[in-house]
């Protein structure tokens, strides 16, 4: 088990990380899983799959918030700033070099090619990204009935991804309450955990480690979270505002990307079509082809997909000094800018203001048992239950 790890040493590993995280979030979630988990032995399996349980119910991004959340967790809110900023920002310098290029020579047929023999790998690490995830979570017939279930009602159906979530976390309830059994593992009389799993050396933050100072919930921080986000929205916005009106590009940015951010439940796919309506159809920041060019460009770059925004924003900049006869690269910048921010900013709220909450959770007894796939044991009474809560969220102001 590794006894420490500084600030330093994981920047160096989340700026690895931005630097090849091709694949969208399936091959980037399992690329952190084999390099925190596996490979580094920084965090437990079942810490990890708790923090990317609540990822995966977020709108956003959410291998990002799964960094943002893991270097939260580590090293507090510098350590989930670099994180989650380190994640990203490889990628927006990436894009918006080759955004410069395609507006000035639109060579983009020969710049995917340069990124097209990394498609086969990326494609092998979605394969193992779904096996390797799927081999760790769906462990009853119960589970694999529902992720079944799941994946038909989102290609067949079409259902929406928040009804599914709801759906599945309703059945979880009641199946918690009436047939637990159904959700954990049963194995022989006196069967212990498996040989890998024996081997395994103990996690930096295990199963059964507290959590760090930092990751405990107080009231106050809370309300200093949610404070500092809403003024990192509000007053970048009013300054937007300010400079080139309410209805100026800058604002009228600002404003939309955080709507994508708030809505883009169900990752990068699901949102960009509402991408696409409003950038192409209704402010006419780019056209059409040019859309279909940035998608094909956000598929090559590494970082989340959703990053395809960043291209969005520069090309509805540059797009808007063509009337004059040449683009306007400054105000380009800005607009790539503007949309990363706000695109982004979201995410690091929910991760900081909601992780403690997340990680509290951790030590409540019908959540944590059946995600440590324990023996079934006989569910506490609602007194037990009652007491024991008010024992557990008795957090402190400091």
């Amino acid at each position: 088990m590794p006894s420490s790890v500084t600030l330093t040493d994981a920047s160096r590993f989340w700026l690895q990380l931005g630097l090849v995280s091709f694949g969208g979030p399936a091959g980037q979630i399992a690329l952190l899983h084999r390099e925190l988990v596996e490979r580094r032995r920084w965090l437990s399996e079942q810490r990890y799959l708790h923090a990317l349980n609540y990822c995966m119910l977020l709108p956003g991004p959410e291998a990002m918030q799964l960094a943002t959340y893991l270097g939260w967790l580590m090293h507090g809110i510098p350590g989930g700033l670099i994180a989650g900023g380190l994640f990203v920002l490889p990628s927006v310098f990436v894009l918006t070099v080759l955004s410069f290029v395609y507006a000035l020579w639109g060579q983009l047929p020969l710049l995917v090619s340069v990124f097209a023999v990394l498609k086969p790998a990326v494609l092998a690490i979605v394969v193992m990204a779904a096996w390797r995830i799927g081999s760790r979570t769906l462990r009853t017939p119960l589970l694999v009935a529902l992720a079944i279930a799941g994946f038909l009602a989102l290609t067949l159906l079409k259902l929406p991804y928040p009804l599914l979530v709801i759906t599945a976390g309703l059945i979880g309830l009641l199946t918690a309450r009436w047939r637990p059994s159904l959700l954990v593992v049963s194995k022989p009389h006196g069967a212990g955990s498996s040989s890998a799993e024996q081997d395994q050396p103990a996690a930096l933050h295990d199963d059964d480690s507290a959590s760090p100072d930092h990751a405990r919930f107080s009231r106050r921080r809370l309300a200093v979270t949610l404070l500092v986000w809403a003024l990192a929205t509000l007053v970048p916005l009013a300054a937007l505002a300010s400079f080139g009106g309410w209805n100026g590009i800058l604002a009228l940015m600002g404003r939309f990307f955080t709507r994508v951010a708030l809505l883009s439940f169900g990752g990068a796919y699901a949102v960009l079509p509402y991408v696409a309506q409003g950038a192409v159809e209704q402010f006419n920041w780019l056209s059409a082809s040019q859309m279909l060019d940035g998608l094909a460009l956000g598929e090559t770059t590494p970082g989340p997909l959703i990053m395809v925004v960043a291209f969005v924003g520069f090309m509805g900049g540059w797009n808007q000094g063509l009337a004059a006869g040449a683009g306007n690269w400054p105000l380009a910048i800005a607009a790539t800018l503007v949309t990363v921010w706000f695109t982004f900013l979201p995410s690091f709220g929910f991760i900081l203001a909601g992780a403690p909450l997340v990680e509290a959770s951790r030590s409540v007894l019908h959540i944590g048992r059946f995600e440590q796939n324990e023996p079934t044991r006989s569910m506490p009474t609602p007194n037990a239950v009652s007491a024991w809560s008010q024992r557990q969220f008795c957090f402190s102001d400091a």
